[in-house]
């Protein structure tokens, strides 16, 4: 399942932006308040959507004001709309499914004014509604893979949902027969928005079962372990990775306390005994997280990754360009935003995209279209030094240009 499309209107800085054929690997580069978290944040605010409901969602994105904090301001009156458009195999067939969601206002309160999942059943026609919901109150199709029967026989399942703040397919997508619904909860739950914190997977924890890297980090022994026991040929790629790539490191271990905790060790070369995370640099443990999560055996559909270089070595951002591209080509899609001219220089230009802000409103480009940029690295130029020497200044009149 790969997200091919991205719809945004009225959040925050996203006033009008449409993101269209994203690549697995998909990279966006921009001066800082450009608008890189803003995007971001939009995965992340339609998972707490789904995780919770959207007044929720939206006072985590704005505090105890939310709709009006996150609503670009100007259009207040206006309904926030993300739209998802994602390809997933339906009877043998990969069709391209939309996910809509339009977040509004009723005395005061947030709604979910429409949500709909729709696909094509066949060649010709309109996309049709498999969900279609308006304030709490819908449907959704049963038999949507039944394509003997025309669309006007499709068996509609009525539903009121317990508040209109909830998403459909939060109920909907539990349940097998709404087919669509399903697969686009399980999307949207098993996206991995990295919001990594240094101290928070350090030092020791409490042993749990960890089949992914969480989020923040926070049960990277735990996933250690699974990887070490579960699948140690994917850790050991990892510790031969940190072997070659990061100075100091010749092997990693989990000891597990007398009293059932675990703790990571890391042997340097050069002494006899090894000694825990808490005593090596920050770089070394993010590094270590970022490979495990890479080498994840069950990808997540989806990995959003913010600023990766941050801490870590210049000399790290190529090997961690090269894991990145790797990963995507096993099934998961990776969006990295980034400053870092290194990491840059090992992005296909066809991955690249330019975030820009005037007058408080985001744009976002693909790199291909600016004919300056693109013409220098199609003629062996490296993104990341034009990056670093100030070419990408000046992008967004070069494109309107055209």
């Amino acid at each position: 399942m790969k997200i091919e499309t991205l719809r945004v209107r009225n959040f925050k800085a996203l006033q009008d932006v449409e993101l269209e054929n994203i690549p697995a690997f998909c990279v966006f580069v921009g001066r800082n308040g450009s608008g890189k978290t803003t995007l971001f944040r939009v995965f992340a605010f339609l998972k707490n959507c789904l995780e919770h409901n959207v007044r929720a969602a939206l006072n985590s994105e704005g505090g105890r004001n939310g709709f009006k904090e996150v609503v670009t301001r100007g259009h207040e009156t206006e309904s926030i709309e993300i739209e998802i458009q994602f390809k997933m195999e339906i009877t043998g067939r990969f069709r391209l499914v939309t996910y809509s969601l339009e977040i509004g206002l009723e005395d005061g309160y947030p709604i979910v004014e429409r949500e709909s999942l729709r696909y094509k059943r066949g060649r010709h026609g309109a996309p049709f509604r498999f969900l279609d919901f308006k304030r709490g109150e819908g449907y959704a199709i049963t038999n949507e893979e039944d394509f003997s029967k025309p669309d006007e026989e499709l068996e509609r399942e009525y539903q009121k949902l317990n508040s209109p703040e909830t998403l459909a397919i939060k109920g909907l997508g539990q349940f097998e027969r709404f087919k669509a619904a399903q697969a686009f909860r399980a999307l949207l739950e098993d996206w991995h928005i990295s919001d990594f914190h240094i101290n928070d997977a350090r030092g020791v924890k409490d042993d749990e079962d960890a089949v992914h890297l969480s989020n923040t980090g926070d049960n990277l022994p735990s996933f250690a372990r699974y990887l070490f026991e579960r699948h140690p040929e994917e850790f050991k790629k990892v510790e031969q990775k940190m072997k070659e790539r990061v100075p100091g490191v010749n092997s990693i271990e989990v000891r597990v306390t007398e009293d059932g905790r675990l703790l990571l060790r890391y042997q340097d070369g050069a002494f006899k005994d090894p000694f825990i995370d808490k005593n090596v640099s920050d770089g070394t443990v993010k590094m270590f997280a970022y490979l495990l999560l890479l080498h994840d055996p069950k990808p997540h559909p989806v990995l959003c990754i913010e600023e990766p270089e941050n801490q870590l070595y210049p000399e790290l951002m190529t090997l961690l360009a090269e894991e990145f591209q790797q990963y995507s080509k096993r099934g998961g899609q990776v969006l990295v935003s980034t400053h870092s001219p290194q990491f840059l220089n090992y992005v296909p230009l066809g991955s690249l995209f330019h975030i820009d802000k005037k007058d408080g409103k985001s744009s976002i480009v693909p790199v291909t279209q600016d004919p300056l940029v693109s013409e220098m690295v199609n003629s062996g130029d490296k993104p990341g030094v034009l990056w670093e020497q100030g070419f990408f200044n000046g992008f967004s009149e070069r494109v309107n240009a055209q």
